[in-house]
């Protein structure tokens, strides 16, 4: 059996889709999406021995499965896509690394350790018992460029104490967000974009809204501290989720930044 000729052409193409491939997994990781992505990915493969069996009923099948399932797609991966394409629109071309950066090939030498999230999460907790209004994104992988820049750049290392005196509420820096990379914190009184997602409770103000608003726009997640209940909550993927006490919600930060 002759082996079919192998062009450089279609090497760049086996690694141009290996490598979308690799960044949708990226990017659903974590999130009930995995599941379905991993049965498309399944079905896919499938699909594509069938055709290059000529199993014709099955693959017809096949095929006509994957092709209406496109606009399922679009519907389930809604917030996926469009975190994909912000990602796009927000990269710089011209920096160093560029896009593939974005994509993760180079992926960014700074991992907020758990010394950090407990120092968060212990000024959360002092917060909560004085009602001191918060609101704190913590970077995970891709950029936060695209709000960071509306704020004032910092780099002060992660500290109760320092969390605390920044958002007191006669601090000139309380108002907005903090941004935390790695175990710094590198921006304050950030402007963040506010959902419009009519499903979020309407006792949750601006504050959360924008916590939500942040993680529909990136893979960061927040942390709200409610300045008139002292309730805090943790946000990810544009869901609140809901925790024990102080150590459950340390863990639960740990686990979504591994």
């Amino acid at each position: 059996m002759e082996l079919p000729d192998l062009r450089i052409l279609d090497v760049i193409d086996i690694l141009l889709v290996a490598a979308l491939t690799f960044y949708l997994y990226r990017l659903v990781k974590g999130t009930p999406a995995i599941n379905i992505f991993i049965g498309i990915v399944i079905i896919y493969i499938i699909y594509s021995i069938t055709e290059t069996l000529k199993m014709e009923l099955l693959s017809r099948a096949l095929g006509a499965f994957t092709g209406a399932g496109v606009f399922a797609l679009i519907v389930v991966f809604q917030q996926e896509i469009r975190k994909f394409l912000l990602m796009l629109g927000s990269t710089n071309f011209t920096s160093r690394k560029g896009f593939l950066k974005q994509l993760h090939f180079f992926k960014d030498d700074i991992d907020t350790d758990h010394t950090a999230v407990d120092q968060i999460v212990k000024a959360c907790g002092e917060m909560s018992n004085t009602s001191t209004g918060a609101l704190i994104v913590i970077k995970r992988d891709g950029s936060l460029d695209f709000v960071k820049n509306t704020g004032d750049e910092q780099d002060i290392v992660v500290n109760t104490s320092i969390i605390k005196s920044i958002f007191f509420k006669n601090s000139p820096l309380h108002d907005g967000a903090m941004i935390i990379e790695g175990n710094r914190i590198t921006a304050t009184r950030v402007i963040l974009p506010v959902s419009d997602n009519r499903s979020i409770p309407q006792r949750f103000g601006l504050r959360h809204r924008a916590a939500v608003g942040v993680t529909e726009r990136s893979n960061a997640i927040a942390i709200a501290v409610s300045e008139e209940t002292g309730q805090i909550s943790l946000i990810n993927n544009a869901e609140f989720e809901t925790f024990e006490n102080l150590e459950d919600l340390s863990v639960r930060i740990k686990k979504h930044l591994e």
